[in-house]
């Protein structure tokens, strides 16, 4: 065979040899390249499924917080709404002491126990002023005790075992006082005239005006109720 090195084809030979190894060394190159990528990301769903994670998380963030805003605004309107409930209390109070002359302490309680059982306060004060003038010490000739004047029958049907003494408290006369109130109101249907005169003279007094065909108005209804446009209970 004839020697052909170092001539034109020899070379030739050589640079394609080079140019074959060459193209070998890339692709084992990408193959490496390539089997390193399935090595750190084995599947293309986890790279996926890692960024549906990030997307949920950032996602559900400004939902959870929306929510806590949410929370937060609806205490904080509790919050204004009971202030403001604070605020109308301490005006009513402070209208109905200047008004009576008594003290802030003793308007609170007239008020609130009025509110506890139903009664407009203006009736309320009203009812007070006329039976005792305040007095929680005030006794009738007849026996009636306390703010809203009560006899110690009439309470104890309102809570059982009551001593007479008991209807000296201020809070618990007022209460018991106006829960008779809101009781005969209801009984005759709203017809205060009639309430009123059971609750200053008693049934009997209601069945003689009755009986004897007269107006069951009297001076006590017609000063309690003089200028009063009120609905009396407040159910």
């Amino acid at each position: 065979m004839r020697d052909l090195s170092g001539t034109y084809v020899h070379r030739g030979d050589a640079l394609r040899r080079r140019q074959r190894l060459k193209r070998l060394g890339i692709i084992f190159a990408t193959g490496t390249a390539a089997a390193v990528l399935l090595i750190m990301y084995p599947s293309p769903a986890e790279p996926l499924a890692q960024a549906a994670v990030v997307v949920h998380e950032r996602s559900s963030a400004p939902l959870g917080q929306a929510a806590s805003l949410r929370a937060q605004l609806a205490a904080t309107r509790g919050q204004v709404d009971s202030l403001q409930g604070q605020l109308e209390r301490a005006n009513q109070i402070i209208k109905f002491s200047s008004r009576y002359d008594i003290s802030a302490g003793l308007a609170g309680r007239v008020y609130d126990a009025a509110i506890g059982e139903n009664i407009d306060p203006v009736l309320a004060f009203r009812l007070v002023k006329l039976e005792s003038d305040f007095n929680p010490r005030a006794v009738s000739p007849a026996g009636a005790m306390g703010l809203t004047q009560l006899m110690p029958a009439t309470a104890r049907f309102y809570q059982k075992g009551l001593q007479a003494k008991q209807l000296f408290d201020p809070d618990l006369n007022l209460h018991i006082g106006f829960r008779y109130l809101h009781s005969l109101v209801e009984q005759y249907h709203g017809q205060m005239d009639m309430a009123l005169l059971v609750y200053n003279r008693g049934e009997v007094a209601l069945a003689t005006v009755r009986a004897e065909g007269r107006s069951p108005a009297s001076d006590y209804a017609r000063i309690l109720m003089k200028g009063y446009k009120g609905p009396g209970i407040i159910d």
